[in-house]
């Protein structure tokens, strides 16, 4: 009871920009991410997404409500190729309901969109490699791209650079950038402060589980 991870929180993501939150390790950015996607339970307040509220539901059905997490530790499937990876969470609609996943066994589709995923976030030359034989820097983009199968109105990603020498991560980065501009809304944690200023459009800035600040990447910064 004597540390709280977040106290008196708040922020709000607009549909289409990229807001950066920022702040020292402990902060409580990956605690806030938790809350949002229903891992971690809070003591008090509310989480809406258009205005509807959260927290009462379990985590899968706010995912199938929009929210996409990538999370910091990548656990991928170590028996499947990357294309299997993320076909698993393409082909997610059509093994929801148990019944309809019993007599659908025709994968094509779902290793179609796949590679067009692993595509997009530059790793296809790895499509049919298994995780263990490929870097951290695809694994990350490798996680990027499952949590892009379930086409989530909101992508939470918490360090996606972490791991990642600045040429990877300037890369990654980039990727980023044209996946908004494609019109994906997407909240980062990162400490890449650098690429944070470059890529984000606003900041909010986390310390000890209060909120410090909050505005332009050059404001917050300075």
């Amino acid at each position: 009871g004597g540390v709280h991870a977040l106290e008196q929180v708040s922020l709000n993501l607009k549909k289409g920009e990229i807001l950066g939150l920022i702040g020292p390790n402990g902060a409580g950015k990956t605690t806030m991410l938790r809350v949002i996607t229903g891992v971690v339970k809070a003591n008090e307040g509310e989480v809406n997404l258009d205005g509807k509220l959260l927290n009462t539901l379990p985590i899968h059905i706010r995912v199938n409500k929009g929210l996409g997490f990538a999370q910091q530790l990548v656990r991928p499937f170590r028996e499947m190729t990357l294309v299997e990876n993320v076909a698993l969470a393409a082909g997610a609609k059509h093994t929801r309901n148990p019944w309809r996943s019993m007599f659908r066994v025709e994968r094509r589709e779902a290793l179609g969109e796949s590679r067009k995923l692993l595509a997009m976030v530059g790793i296809e030359d790895a499509a049919d490699s298994l995780p263990d034989s490929v870097p951290l820097g695809y694994l990350k983009r490798m996680e990027v791209a499952r949590v892009l199968a379930i086409r989530p109105r909101m992508l939470l990603l918490d360090e996606p650079l972490a791991g990642l020498n600045q040429v990877e991560a300037t890369a990654f980065a980039d990727i980023l950038v044209e996946l908004n501009r494609q019109g994906q809304t997407i909240l980062l944690i990162e400490h890449n402060l650098a690429e944070v200023r470059r890529i984000c459009t606003r900041l909010v800035v986390l310390d000890n589980g209060l909120k410090l600040a909050e505005g332009s990447p050059e404001t917050v910064l300075k």
